[in-house]
């Protein structure tokens, strides 16, 4: 016979979660930012390279649109950070937890922008046409899956032990 055990989530209070999740969402944002980081820096320094002045202007667009999506993903991944400070002891972590989600999913599919046209500049650089676009493509969609696909497969992960409990 199998003794109900309550989840020790449905004991916490409301700020306890809310503190819970901004937490969660903090570690998120750290592994996030240390890539979008590394990903815009070495944008930045590509352009004084000695291979980039024979980039045709396909390139050359490219390279604008994985820089300035790089730039976007960087200000969004860090923003919640500046909102933070701003609400500071006001007591308003739901508020900051919506603000900081959405950031972070928007700076996520900005990254994910940004990675893509990285790859496409690169292999477009390095390999004829006919092989950069697909395995552009082919990133892409594997980004797309891990991101998106996958965890909107599995949303429903844990449901059935929450309800048994």
């Amino acid at each position: 016979m199998a003794v109900d055990t309550p989840s020790p989530r449905n004991k916490e209070t409301e700020k306890e979660r809310w503190d819970r999740n901004f937490a969660d969402l903090l570690q998120e944002l750290r592994v996030a930012q240390t890539g979008v980081q590394i990903l815009f820096a070495f944008l930045l320094t590509l352009p004084f390279s000695n291979g980039f002045p024979k980039a045709t202007e396909f390139q050359r667009d490219t390279y604008i649109v994985a820089l300035i999506s790089a730039a976007f993903a960087t200000a969004m991944i860090i923003s919640p950070v500046a909102f933070h400070r701003a609400l500071f002891r006001q007591g308003r972590k739901p508020e900051l937890v919506r603000y900081a989600h959405r950031m972070a999913t928007g700076g996520l599919g900005f990254m994910l922008v940004s990675m893509v046209s990285s790859v496409l500049l690169i292999t477009d650089y390095v390999l004829d046409w006919k092989w950069a676009i697909p395995l552009t493509v082919i990133t892409g969609l594997w980004f797309v899956t891990l991101w998106a696909g996958l965890p909107l497969a599995h949303r429903d992960w844990g449901e059935d032990e929450d309800q048994d409990s």
